[in-house]
């Protein structure tokens, strides 16, 4: 946003974790208005919408910020690091087929989604099937499902695909973050009650309360005060995995994308992928040492405290108010969104899937690797590794699936 009031990100940054302190003050607050508030509002989502608020009003701007670039990059694995350093790969394992289920509902719920509301408000808002000028909106949507089943690679590689214009691409950012963004703000908000869906989709929950149960007593058997020593090894273990995870993963993506070029439609060129991938992997692997004791003095509370940073981040880059430039764009991100949920839906009644599966399924999609773990966590910490997993897999899908999107847009909309 141009002409933001505050540009130094030192001071933004500042500001957020200002927020981020005001709003876990209050959280643990004894005030009746406070302890009222929170019982409706979920502390999660304030951390996202209040520097979404400021973005929206021109005190910060998320666009011309480094700050989400550092939080994803150097945060966000560090976070993956201390959250995945306790888990269980055999209680995962025993979640079963349902996620995996879930998550591929949601991609062909994204596919499908395209097409049919395009052809929605087309019927009452024919002209939206000229976009921007000679540019035709299909071209566009596009785009949209890349990013929408992969990340910003697949977005990308759309974009040369089917050559949609940089003013209409624009204009489908906006169209992609803000609906996106709202989606991920329910799915915070549900997060804390799943109860309501779960019996209402009559769902099997035993093996997610299994994994909680078994995650929280490792947590009390080791449970000690931490020391200053503890706390500098857990952020030194974290960061050095980190460190790793970036000199592997950009090597491994320049080393792909110059001598394997057929593999970057499956984003394996991606330093991002790697960096994921890689972080993750090095949790995985240090929760079979001794090192999986230091959940026992914080370590994932630590992880918590880094991916709330990067949700606040995350918050900064929502402008509410480009809904406004143009909304029959926004209608029909939010008609394609809704078919995408509703399909979920059903097919969880159908299979008596958790939430959390339709939750993590559904943003490991919509959200992918940097936003997937945040609504994973949200139900439980222990279980921020599911999300990550089903994230990375859509790299793998994306382009495929968007692909497909972008066929059917263009048979059924490209003259």
């Amino acid at each position: 946003m141009e002409g933001a009031l505050i540009t130094n990100d030192a001071v933004v940054f500042g500001l957020l974790m200002g927020v981020l302190g005001f709003v876990f003050y209050t959280s643990a607050s004894e005030h009746p208005f406070f302890k009222a508030m929170y019982k409706v509002v979920p502390v999660v989502l304030l951390c996202y919408f209040l520097p979404a608020l400021f973005n929206t009003t021109g005190l910060i701007s998320g666009e011309d910020s480094e700050l989400y670039f550092v939080a994803s990059r150097y945060l966000l694995p560090t976070s993956l690091v201390l959250l995945t350093l306790s888990i269980d790969l055999k209680s995962i394992a025993k979640l079963g087929p349902k996620a995996l289920i879930m998550f591929l509902t949601g991609t062909f719920g994204v596919i499908i989604g395209g097409p049919v509301s395009l052809y929605i408000v087309a019927q009452f808002y024919p002209e939206v099937l000229g976009g921007i000028g000679a540019d035709e909106t299909w071209r566009g949507l596009a785009t949209i499902a890349g990013s929408w089943i992969g990340g910003s690679a697949n977005q990308t590689a759309m974009l040369e695909l089917f050559g949609a214009s940089p003013q209409l691409f624009s204009q489908m950012i906006a169209v992609d973050v803000i609906v996106a963004n709202i989606w991920m703000a329910f799915l915070l908000y549900w997060a804390g009650k799943p109860g309501f869906f779960d019996k209402i989709l009559k769902a099997d929950t035993s093996a997610i309360t299994a994994l909680k149960e078994k995650v929280e007593a490792h947590q009390k058997e080791n449970l000690k005060i931490p020391t200053l020593s503890d706390t500098m090894t857990i952020l030194g273990l974290g960061f050095v995995i980190t460190g790793c995870a970036h000199f592997f993963g950009s090597h491994l993506g320049d080393f792909i994308g110059v001598n394997y070029p057929g593999l970057k439609s499956y984003s394996l060129d991606s330093s991002f992928f790697w960096l994921v991938i890689l972080a993750t992997t090095g949790g995985l692997l240090l929760s079979f040492t001794r090192w999986r004791k230091l959940e026992g003095v914080g370590a994932s509370r630590i992880g918590s405290v880094l991916l709330y940073i990067l949700v606040a981040t995350i918050g900064m880059q929502m402008d509410l108010g480009a809904v406004l430039d143009n909304p029959v764009f926004f209608l029909v991100g939010i008609i394609w969104m809704a078919f995408h949920i509703l399909f979920m839906l059903i097919v969880a009644f159908i299979i008596k899937a958790p939430f959390f599966y339709v939750a993590i399924g559904s943003q490991a999609n919509i959200g992918g690797a940097a936003s997937a773990p945040i609504v994973a966590s949200a139900f439980h910490p222990a279980l921020a590794p599911v999300g990550v997993l089903l994230a990375v897999l859509g790299y793998g899908v994306g382009t495929y699936g968007a692909y497909i999107c972008g066929i059917l847009l263009q048979l059924a909309f490209g003259g």
